[in-house]
Formats: C-alpha cells, structure tokens, sequence
C-alpha cells in the first residue's frame, strides 16, 4: 500500500483490494476494463472476485453494455465470469429496455412508437420483446435508440449525415450506453455516448440510460438491500461514468487505473500509476475516487 501526502489531496493508490476489504460489505463493480477487456477475462479479477467472495461481499455487476442483463451475463460467464461471484447483473441497455417496455414517464409516453436504430447487428436483441415499430427511414421515426457503432473502426464522423439529418428533425434520442469509447483487445472503439454527444451538440434531445446517471444505480441498491451505502462501493475504469456515478449516488468510489485511462496516465496494464499524473487527472475531470488500483486484483 502506497499513500503520498494526504494533506495535499494527493491520491491513494494501493496494490490491490485487500487493503480496502474490510471497509465494505458489497461492492458495484464495472465489467468491461475491470473484469474483462471484451475478449477474455482478466486471470487477477478472477482471483479478486474469488477472494470478496470468500470473505462474504456481495457483488452487483453493473455494465454500460447497451444490451439487455441475460445477453450480458451470458457473455460474462462464456468468459469465465462465474454466477458464484456475484448477486446480479445489471446493465445500461436493461434499463433502457425496461423504460421503453413500461414508459414510466411523461418522456415515454410521448415518444411514440417507430423507431429508427442506430446500432450493430449484435444489439438486435434489444428490439425483442417491444411493442414498437422499427423503421428503416429517420423521415418515418418518431424518435431514435442509438445503441452504438455499426463496426469497430468507425469514426463519428461516419454517422455525420444521419445525425444531422434526425436533429433537423428534431427527434428524441435514447442512448442506451453513455461511454465515449472502449477498450476491445487492446483498440478503442467509440460508443453510443460518442454518438449521443455529436447529437446534443447538433442542440437535439438525448435521453441517457446507464452510468453515471443516478436512475440506474437505483436497482443496484435494491439488489443489495440491507447494505447502508457508507459500506458501498463503486468500481471502473472510468471516472466520467463510473466515478462520477458513484459520487453522485452517494457511494464510495475506486479507480482502476490499468483501463479507458492507462494511456492518459502512461502506464502498461499492471503497472502503478504516478500520483502526480492522478491528481492532475482528477483535477480536471473533477472527480476524486477514494483510492486507485493498478487492476482490479486482491
């Protein structure tokens, strides 16, 4: 464990877990730069979620994927994720589904029914099970779902014209993953959010589903009731979505630096992170995680 001068605000950064454990009793924990890198899971995260689950901590994975919860958990545990280590997945995309299966509110109701889809072919599992219209044209929707790029090296200027053409529109968009980019073996790829940001910046609606949006985290503490939040803590890669969510829920939250923020930060997967470039880091993003972690190991 390594701590430089907490009189500064200088920040905390541990070797692993270990050193937080007894702190907490359950744990939200990002999926995608913490416990796998969208090809295989990490061996360390394996071994950490082992040991919390020995020691008795409840985990809720909770995951920008702009697919529903059963898709993503399938997927979790192809790669080795297995159900012993956690209580629940949740996931950005589940939400999305379930508020337009529902329309809980006024936004909802008035959205109407045809839906233009932006969004890859692996996410077609997010239109079963709707009582909507997809069309094929933006001139037929009522409003847009934008669950993300078509193929992993496009850019957002790839979807200039039709962003531009559905704000001139002005139809609502829902973004059912607010990550700018990810991770994918190594090569960044843009996300939903990505989008959604070209498309509020053309002065559109954009409606948000997942992290750091409070509405969210909101099944996470349901999931784990009976855990009062001060024993609570957020885990990611991302201060924009994961940390800042944490703080606005009320919740503790840890940076694993090893993910979206190693290159900003120079390190190599595994390695410590200089506490001056953190605190830099987090000064300009505002954010302040209780503690940061190389990986997300024990």
């Amino acid at each position: 464990m390594t701590q430089t001068d907490s009189s500064r605000g200088a920040p905390l950064v541990l070797d692993g877990f270990a050193s937080l454990a007894e702190r907490y009793d359950a744990l939200i924990c990002d999926l995608w730069g913490v416990l796998h890198d969208g090809v295989a899971a990490f061996p360390h995260a394996l071994e950490c979620l082992d040991e919390l689950h020995r020691n008795g901590k409840r985990i809720v994975v909770l995951s920008n994927a702009p697919r529903r919860a059963a898709e993503v958990e399938a997927r979790m545990n192809e790669m080795g994720i297995e159900p012993r280590f956690y209580d629940k997945v949740h996931s950005s995309g589940e939400d999305t589904w379930q508020h337009l299966a529902t329309r809980p509110d006024d936004f909802y109701r008035d959205l109407g029914r045809r839906c233009f889809h932006f969004g890859p072919d692996r996410d077609r599992g997010m239109r079963e099970g709707l009582d909507l219209d997809f069309v094929d044209s933006l001139e037929q929707a009522d409003f847009v779902l934008n669950t993300g790029a078509h193929m992993a090296e496009d850019t957002i200027d790839t979807y200039g014209r039709e962003l531009e053409a559905a704000a001139a529109l002005g139809l609502p968009m829902i973004c059912a993953n607010p990550d700018l980019e990810v991770i994918r073996g190594g090569k960044r790829e843009i996300c939903a959010g990505a989008l959604a940001a070209r498309y509020e910046a053309l002065g559109a609606p954009v409606r948000y589903h997942g992290k750091p949006h409070r509405s969210i985290y909101e099944t996470c503490f349901k999931a784990l009731d009976g855990v009062p939040r001060e024993r609570i803590a957020a885990v990611g890669d991302s201060l924009r979505t994961d940390i800042a969510g944490a703080q606005a829920s009320g919740i503790d939250g840890v940076l694993i630096a090893g993910g979206i923020h190693a290159e900003a930060l120079g390190i190599e997967e595994g390695e410590r992170p200089d506490p001056d470039k953190l605190a830099r880091l987090f000064t300009a993003d505002e954010q302040q995680p209780v503690a940061t972690l190389p990986v997300f190991r024990w």
